[in-house]
C-alpha cells in the first residue's frame, strides 16, 4: 500500500472540504468540466511547489484563523522605489520599520508595467515579473523571507480587472488572434459599446472619458474602464479565470501574506447594468477564497471596494461562505477630512455608528491617507438635511484643503478637476493637510504645535476605530507635499504624485530629537502604537460605540472588551472644548499622562485628545 505523505494528505483534506461548492460555483459560471479539472490539477501543482516554510506558516495559521484580528497589527504602505530604491533596499530598512512598530508592509504595485503607461503600476504587462528598476522575483522572495523572520507580513497588489495593452495576451489580441481577443471585450462596430455606455458610469470622465478605446489598426473597440492602455479582462471566459488564478498562486508562493485585490467590483461585465458589484463578482471572489484555503490558507484577501460600508459589507461574504478577509474603510477616511474642514462630527459619528453596527467578524483597514486621491464620496442625503448641497460642499472641501477658505492651514492640489460638474478629488500628505507644511514655510512655532497636535489626534482617533490601522510612509515623521513631480514630464499631469514623494531619510535622522517636528511626531505616534498593542480593548472583536458629547466639534468613541473599557475623546476644533459626557461607572485614568481623571465634563484642548481607561475595581 502506497504511503501518503503528510503534505499530500493535508492538501486532500482541504480540497475535499471545498470541492463540492467550488465545482458547483465554477459550473454555474462556466459549465466546463475540462477547464474545472485543469484548475484542480493545477491547484495541486501550486501546492506542491509551495516551500516548506510557507506550508508551515499555513498550518500554523490554520490553527489560529483569527490571527489578524488582534491588536498587534500595524501596517505601512509605500512605493518600493520611493521608500528605499529597490527590493534589496527595503530589506535593509526593515529595522526602521520595526522601530515604527510596523509588522505589515504593503508594497505598492511592483509588477512589470510599461514606462509612462502604468497608472501608478496598475497596468500589468507581466504578472510574473518585477519591474526591472525594483529588482527580480528572487529579490521579492528574499525580502518576504526576511520579513517572516522578523514576524512581518507582506502585502502586494493583484490587478484582476485588466491587463496592460503590452501584456502578452493583449499583444496577440491586437494581432487578431481570436483566442486572445476572447480574453478581452472586443467589438467590431459601435452598437454594443454605445449600449454599454448608456448604463456604465465613467471612472475618470475628465482624463479618460468613456469605457471603450478604438483600435484603428484592427478596426475594433476594446473595453477600457480605467485608461486606454488598461484592457478589461473577460471573466466570462474560463481560460481567463484559470490563468489569473495561476498568476495569483504563483505570486503567493513567493511568500506574499496579503493580496490586495484591485478594483474588485468591476470584474464582471453585463450589458444593461452598471457593470459594478454584480453577483458573479461575488462568485469569483468566493472561489478565490476557497482556492486560498486549499493551497495557501495563511494568505489573506484584502478587497479594494470604494463604497460606503453598508455596500462594502457584502464583499466579506457570510460566516458560512466568506469572501474577503479584510476591506478598506474608504468612506470613513473621506468623512474624517470633511470633519476637519467643518469642525462638526455629526456625519462622522453617524458613519462610525454604521460601521460599528456591522458584525464583529468584519475587519476593516483604517487609514488617514493612502497613495490615491481623496474623493468626496460622502453621505450627501444626510448633509442635505443639514443644509449642505453636494456641489457647493465639494467646492468648499476642495477650497479648504487647498488653503483657500475656512481659516484653513492645509496645502495640496486638486486631481481630475471637472469645471462643468464641479467634481474634483484632493491630493496632499497628512502632514500638509494638518498644517505642518504651512507652519514650516511661515516659520510659525505656535502654528506648528497646533498642526502637530492635530496630526497626532487624527492618528489617535484612527487607532480607536475597529480594525487594522495603516500608515502611509512618511506620515510617521510628518513628511510634507513634494512638488518636484511637476519637473518630471511623465508625472507632471498627475497631481497624485504630490503625496507620493521619495522618503526623506535625512529627516528620519531627526526622529530621536524631541526638539524637531519629526521627533515630536514620531515619539507621540510611537507611544500610541505601544498603547494599542498593550491594551487588549483594541482588538477587532471589541464592542465599539460613539458617545454623545453635546459639542459639535468633539467626538467620543468607546471600546469594551472582557471587562475593560476605554473612552477616546477627540477635538476637531482649533478652540478648547468640553465633552459633556457623564460616565460615572467608576474611576478613570488618562493613558497618555497616567493621571486619574473623571469621565465627566472632560476638557479637551484645541486639536487635542485623551484616552480615558476605566480602572479595574479592587
Amino acid at each position: 500500500m502506497k504511503r501518503v505523505r503528510k503534505d499530500e494528505d493535508c492538501f486532500e483534506v482541504r480540497f475535499k472540504r471545498h470541492a463540492d461548492e467550488l465545482k458547483w460555483l465554477y459550473t454555474e459560471l462556466y459549465d466546463n468540466e475540462a477547464m474545472f479539472s485543469e484548475l484542480c490539477a493545477r491547484l495541486r501543482d501550486f501546492y506542491e511547489e509551495r516551500s516548506e516554510e510557507l506550508k508551515s506558516r499555513d498550518r500554523e495559521r490554520e490553527q489560529y484563523p483569527d490571527w489578524y484580528k488582534g491588536n498587534d497589527l500595524l501596517g505601512m504602505m509605500f512605493y518600493v522605489d520611493n521608500f528605499a530604491g529597490n527590493l534589496r533596499g527595503v530589506e535593509q530598512k526593515l529595522s526602521y520599520l520595526e522601530q515604527c512598530h510596523v509588522n505589515y508592509i504593503h508594497l505598492m504595485p511592483l509588477l512589470d508595467t510599461p514606462q509612462g503607461r502604468s497608472d501608478g503600476g496598475y497596468a500589468v504587462a507581466d504578472f510574473r515579473k518585477v519591474q526591472e528598476k525594483l529588482g527580480t522575483m528572487e529579490d521579492l522572495e528574499r525580502l518576504t523571507a526576511a520579513c517572516h523572520q522578523k514576524k512581518m507580513n507582506v502585502c502586494i497588489d493583484f490587478v484582476m480587472n485588466h491587463t496592460s495593452e503590452d501584456h502578452e495576451w493583449a499583444v496577440k489580441a491586437r494581432q487578431g488572434d481570436g483566442e486572445y481577443m476572447s480574453r478581452y471585450f472586443f467589438f467590431d462596430n459601435e452598437e454594443l459599446p454605445r449600449r454599454y455606455e448608456e448604463t456604465v458610469p465613467q471612472v475618470f470622465p475628465t482624463t479618460a472619458p468613456g469605457n471603450f478605446t478604438w483600435l484603428p489598426e484592427i478596426g475594433h473597440f476594446v473595453m477600457t474602464s480605467f485608461y486606454p492602455y488598461q484592457w478589461d479582462l473577460n471573466y466570462r471566459n474560463p481560460r481567463v479565470f484559470n490563468e489569473m488564478m495561476y498568476n495569483f498562486l504563483y505570486l503567493v508562493n513567493r511568500g506574499i501574506d496579503i493580496m490586495r485585490i484591485d478594483a474588485v467590483p468591476y470584474i464582471w461585465k453585463e450589458l444593461g447594468t452598471s457593470c459594478r458589484n454584480l453577483q458573479e463578482v461575488h462568485t469569483i471572489v468566493r472561489m478565490l477564497r476557497m482556492i486560498c484555503e486549499i493551497v495557501c490558507p495563511s494568505v489573506l484577501l484584502l478587497g479594494e471596494v470604494v463604497m460606503e460600508p453598508e455596500k462594502v459589507a457584502p464583499y466579506f461574504g457570510t460566516v458560512e461562505k466568506p469572501e474577503c478577509h479584510m476591506l478598506y474603510n474608504v468612506t470613513t477616511m473621506a468623512t474624517t477630512w470633511h470633519t476637519v474642514a467643518t469642525r462638526n462630527v455629526s456625519l462622522l459619528k453617524r458613519q462610525l455608528d454604521i460601521v460599528n453596527s456591522l458584525p464583529k467578524e468584519y475587519v476593516f483597514l483604517n487609514y488617514l491617507r493612502c497613495h490615491d486621491d481623496i474623493g468626496w464620496g460622502l453621505d450627501y442625503e444626510t448633509l442635505r438635511r443639514d443644509g449642505m448641497e453636494e456641489r457647493a460642499h465639494k467646492q468648499y472641501l476642495n477650497d479648504y484643503f487647498q488653503g483657500l477658505t475656512g481659516a484653513s492651514n492645509s496645502r495640496g492640489e486638486l486631481y481630475n478637476s471637472d469645471p462643468l460638474s464641479g467634481d474634483a478629488r484632493f491630493c496632499g500628505t497628512t502632514a500638509s493637510m494638518c498644517g505642518i507644511e504651512k507652519a514650516g514655510f511661515e516659520n510659525d512655532a505656535d502654528a506648528m504645535e497646533r498642526a502637530i497636535r492635530l496630526d497626532v489626534t487624527l492618528h489617535a482617533y484612527m487607532f480607536m476605530q475597529s480594525g487594522i490601522p495603516v500608515l502611509y510612509s512618511g506620515d510617521e515623521m510628518g513628511q510634507v507635499n513634494d512638488y518636484t513631480y511637476k519637473e518630471n514630464p511623465e508625472k507632471a499631469q498627475d497631481s497624485r504624485y504630490i503625496h507620493r514623494g521619495a522618503m526623506d531619510w535625512e529627516l528620519v535622522k531627526r526622529i530621536s530629537d524631541p526638539a524637531t517636528v519629526q521627533g515630536k511626531l514620531f515619539s507621540q505616534l510611537n507611544r500610541l502604537e505601544q498603547l494599542r498593542k498593550e491594551e487588549k480593548v483594541f482588538v477587532s472583536g471589541a464592542e465599539v460605540w460613539t458617545v454623545e458629547t453635546w459639542d459639535p466639534a468633539l467626538l467620543c468613541i468607546g471600546r469594551y472588551y472582557e471587562g475593560e473599557k476605554l473612552l477616546g475623546i477627540f477635538n476637531f476644533s482649533e478652540q478648547d472644548r468640553t465633552a459633556w459626557i457623564n460616565e460615572t461607572d467608576g474611576d478613570y485614568v488618562d493613558l497618555i499622562s497616567g493621571t486619574k481623571r473623571a469621565a465627566a465634563g472632560v476638557d479637551i484642548p484645541a486639536y487635542g485628545f485623551c484616552y480615558l481607561k476605566k480602572e479595574e475595581e479592587a
